[in-house]
């Protein structure tokens, strides 16, 4: 898995063996360092970082048991592969029991001892990345927005300052891209933080209903209403509100929200007293809510309200580096959900996952692995666990190729037929990643049949 060189230390009390040891190694790659003793091999240990040590079992002095017990001290990741002659096999698997990967007999074959070798650097490498993530995981908390990519490094630092103010803040991004963690990120990084974050997810609630689940109603102002109830305005108080979908805000809504943004007072259904929204608003939309504006579904003046300060999480295919991360973490949540224990990822599986291009974002990538720790049988997540379309990379980008004087419109049908066969044939996501409307798509496609 590692693009670097990695580090050998052959241990052998006679110079022959190591000297044409070290001649194999060197031309598979390896950079190889030798010792003729168990004592100068840990001093080569405390010296420099080592990978994997081929070691004899029967030297004198410190023998290969001991100097693996001795090295595992220094560092707990590196492999130990044994040598042993005929007759010693007993010693050797006492040895695995030590924690040695594995033992190769004398006489050695080469290509036998290379191939144990790389099997052995292959799980020190994954082990390693797998600490690696855990030590990243653990460096955040469980809300808190998981990612080390440049791109998200840029966000949450312009979150971070943003958050103290009382600036409204308008959330954009692709469904899946964790929209409503960000926004309770702001929350936590505000002066509000110890008052209440209430989400209102306002393509979820029915029309007659949205404006009292929002101001409260007041006893008898309809029919049902056999007493005050307040609502989330009320509720988040001193807090935080976030409007999550406004765009599906309806115009009689958008009115009142539009009010309560410019005034910073709202009454409750049937009510007379006038309240103070002593609230932070957050309003998120996957849609592209400029459009909405330019086609009148949205209020122009409402938008300028909400769009004070205006954060923009980017699609999972732009922060390849944070699939890992994710998928550790994603792992780990399932693995306690369901009592089960893995030892991370298979190396072919991180490389599917990487490769993929996620249309759904981390939304599909936390139930690719959630789907993964239900079904695997291994005590590490492997290719043949993961969803058919990521396995077989179906979700990754693909190079068009186009002969020249091929006609504009043609290009076009190709490409869109490609994102949709891409995104399964769901065309909100495919407009989405192609910058277009989902109608677009729809008219398109009304026209090929016209044409076919």
């Amino acid at each position: 898995m590692s693009a670097t060189v990695q580090n050998i230390l052959v241990v052998d009390d006679a110079e022959s063996n190591r000297v044409t040891l070290e001649r194999i190694l060197r031309r598979e790659g390896f950079d190889v360092k030798h010792a003729s003793s168990g004592r100068e091999a840990m001093e080569k240990l405390r010296e420099r970082p080592t990978d994997l040590v081929l070691t004899d079992l029967k030297m004198p002095g410190m023998s290969g048991i001991d100097l693996l017990k001795a090295g595992k001290t220094i560092d707990p990741d590196i492999e130990f592969v044994v040598m042993t002659a005929y007759g010693t096999v007993e010693t050797a698997v006492e040895a695995m029991k030590e924690g040695a990967y594995d033992f190769v007999s004398k006489p050695l074959k080469r290509l036998e001892l290379v191939t144990c070798l790389r099997k052995a650097l292959e799980k020190r490498n994954l082990q390693v990345e797998n600490r690696r993530l855990r030590e990243r995981l653990a460096a955040v908390g469980e809300g808190d927005i998981i990612g080390n990519s440049p791109i998200m490094r840029s966000l949450m630092d312009e979150a971070e300052q943003v958050a103290p103010s009382d600036a409204t803040v308008l959330v954009s991004g692709e469904s899946g891209t964790g929209k409503g963690r960000l926004a309770r990120a702001l929350h936590r990084m505000s002066r509000r933080r110890a008052r209440r974050f209430v989400t209102v997810n306002c393509g979820a609630i029915p029309e007659t209903l949205l404006e009292s689940e929002l101001f409260g109603y007041e006893k008898g102002s309809f029919t049902g209403a056999m007493g005050r109830k307040e609502g989330r305005f009320d509720l988040a108080r001193g807090g935080t509100l976030f409007l999550d979908e406004v765009t599906e805000m309806k115009p009689a809504m958008q009115i009142r929200l539009l009010r309560v943004l410019q005034d910073g007072e709202y009454e409750r259904v049937g009510g007379t007293e006038t309240l103070i929204a002593d609230v932070r608003v957050i309003a998120a939309s996957n849609r592209d809510i400029e459009e909405e504006v330019s086609e009148g579904r949205f209020r122009q003046d409402l938008f300028y309200r909400l769009n004070v300060i205006r954060l923009t999480l980017p699609h999972l295919r732009e922060r390849p580096e944070d699939v890992p991360l994710l998928a550790q973490h994603f792992l780990v949540r399932y693995s306690h959900k369901n009592d089960k224990t893995f030892n991370g990822f298979a190396p072919e599986a991180l490389d599917a996952l990487a490769g993929y291009a996620w249309p759904g974002n981390v939304r599909e990538l936390e139930n690719a692995i959630e789907r993964a720790v239900v079904l695997s049988r291994d005590d590490r997540i492997g290719l043949g666990d993961l969803p058919p379309q990521v396995r077989e990379g179906r979700g990754a980008r693909k190079q068009l190729q186009f002969e020249v004087g091929t006609p504009l419109k043609d290009i076009g049908r190709l490409m869109i037929e490609e994102t949709l066969r891409m995104c399964n044939g769901d065309k909100s996501i495919a407009a989405s990643l192609m910058g277009i409307t989902a109608r677009t798509i729809y008219r398109r496609e009304a026209e090929w049949k016209e044409e076919d």
